[in-house]
């Protein structure tokens, strides 16, 4: 076991899980607005609507997120007018492919946990609030919305370990994330046990920090 390089490999691979953070974060934040609006589409009761939900929630958590990577990096560059459009720009980056992937990915998990989450509430949350006197909206937005973000906790923790964990597939479109950089230090140095010791570990103390603070929150907000 080679502890020295499993020291000098270290500050290379905690600048790398700073990109790593970055797509973390990023796709969580859109996955997170995608979620609640696709969770709101499932429960509307045009058919249209619903199924166009239920579409993007199931193509997405029905497909490996490496095959969505792959078509988002490598399928789209392929269709002409995406190559002589704006969107270019963006598409054209594996930075931003990731995010997308990553993102779509994140949110359709997500709006199943959302969805599942409203439709447990309790009739007696809502009818009180109809007591009260209070509009549909005002229910929705302050009674429900609220509810279901504390019920989803624990399954939307999960949720971004799994994403946590998820990030180490950027490196398979060139991205330096703290996997990318991890493989960049073996092909050097042909000892990938001592690496991805250090990388393993790094991506544990991460999935501790999260599920710790998952826990804290579901304290928080307990009934």
């Amino acid at each position: 076991m080679d502890f020295d390089l499993m020291l000098n490999s270290f500050p290379k691979l905690l600048e790398a899980t700073l990109i790593t953070l970055k797509l973390l974060s990023l796709s969580l934040i859109i996955g997170l607005f995608l979620g609640f609006c696709f969770a709101i589409l499932r429960l509307s009761k045009n058919i249209f609507i619903n199924k166009f939900a239920y579409g993007y929630s199931y193509l997405f958590r029905g497909t490996p997120l490496l095959v969505q990577i792959f078509i988002i990096y490598f399928g789209l560059g392929q269709i002409e007018f995406l190559r002589s459009s704006f969107l270019w720009v963006i598409l054209k980056e594996p930075y931003w492919c990731a995010i997308i992937a990553f993102s779509l990915n994140t949110g359709a998990y997500t709006s199943e946990i959302i969805r599942s989450a409203l439709q447990t509430i309790k009739l007696g949350f809502i009818e009180a609030g109809k007591s009260l006197g209070l509009s549909n909206k005002i229910i929705f937005f302050k009674i429900q919305i609220p509810i279901a973000i504390r019920q989803s906790l624990p399954a939307y923790g999960n949720e971004i370990i799994l994403m946590l964990k998820g990030t180490s597939l950027a490196s398979t479109v060139t991205l330096m994330d703290l996997t990318g950089v991890a493989k960049y230090i073996i092909s050097t140095t042909f000892k990938p046990v001592e690496v991805f010791i250090v990388a393993g570990s790094i991506y544990l103390f991460l999935t501790f920090l999260v599920h710790n603070l998952i826990k804290f929150l579901e304290k928080k907000y307990s009934y």
